[in-house]
C-alpha cells in the first residue's frame, strides 16, 4: 500500500514540472492521500471543502438535489482531474454540491490553508493556482453553453466524443441528468444513433 501511495504522489507532483525542489518539498509535506469506497462522499452539500482533491484512481460525480428531490449530475471526475467545487473552495463557503465516488477511489488532498501559504511564498505556485482556476472555469462554461446552444443529441454525441472511456463506467440515469434530459429520451437518442 505504501509503495502504491508513493507512485500516486510522484505522479501528482509531476503535474507541476516548473516547481523548485523547495516548492515540491513544501507541497509534499502537506499532501494527504485517502482511499474511498464506492458510494462514499468526498464532501456533501452544506459542507466547507477544506482540501482540494486530485483523483489518482477511480471515478466521482458532482451533483445537486433540486427542489423536486432529484439528483442532477453536473460533472464526472476521472483520474488526473481535480475533485472540487472550486468557487466554494476558494471562498471557503459551504458547497451546494455532493461529490460521490462511483468507483473505489484514491484521492490526494492538499489543505486550503497550505495552498494559500504556498501562493504567498512561491510565485510558481500562484501561477499553477491560476491555471487550475482557468481550467475549472472553462469546463463549467462549456457545460452551461452546451445546455444553452446544443440539442440533446448533440450534447450526447459530444460527450461520447470527449469521453469515450467514460461511457461504460457511468449509468444511463447519471448521464441523462448530466445531459439535461429524461432517461427515456437518452434511450431514444441512443437507439436512433445505433440504427444509423
Amino acid at each position: 500500500m505504501e509503495q502504491e501511495f508513493k507512485v500516486y504522489i510522484k505522479s501528482y507532483l509531476e503535474q507541476f514540472p516548473d516547481l523548485s525542489s523547495e516548492e515540491l518539498t513544501f507541497i509534499s509535506s502537506y499532501l494527504i492521500i485517502e482511499k474511498y469506497g464506492k458510494k462514499e462522499f468526498l464532501f456533501k452539500s452544506g459542507e466547507v471543502q477544506k482540501e482540494v482533491g486530485f483523483v489518482c484512481k477511480g471515478l466521482l460525480r458532482r451533483y445537486y438535489v433540486n427542489e423536486k428531490g432529484n439528483k442532477i449530475t453536473t460533472g464526472f471526475i476521472i483520474e488526473n482531474n481535480y475533485a472540487t467545487d472550486y468557487p466554494a473552495f476558494i471562498r471557503q463557503k459551504p458547497s451546494k454540491y455532493f461529490i460521490e465516488c462511483l468507483e473505489p477511489s484514491v484521492i490526494i488532498k492538499l489543505p486550503y490553508d497550505k495552498i494559500q501559504e504556498g501562493y504567498g511564498k512561491f510565485k510558481t505556485s500562484e501561477r499553477y493556482g491560476r491555471l487550475i482556476a482557468e481550467y475549472v472555469l472553462t469546463v463549467q462554461t462549456d457545460r452551461v453553453e452546451s445546455l444553452l446552444f446544443e440539442t440533446a443529441e448533440e450534447r450526447y454525441l459530444n460527450f461520447i466524443d470527449r469521453n469515450p472511456d467514460l461511457v461504460n463506467r457511468i449509468s444511463l440515469t447519471h448521464l441523462a441528468t448530466y445531459l439535461g434530459i429524461e432517461r427515456q429520451s437518452l434511450s431514444r437518442i441512443r437507439s436512433k444513433i445505433a440504427k444509423k
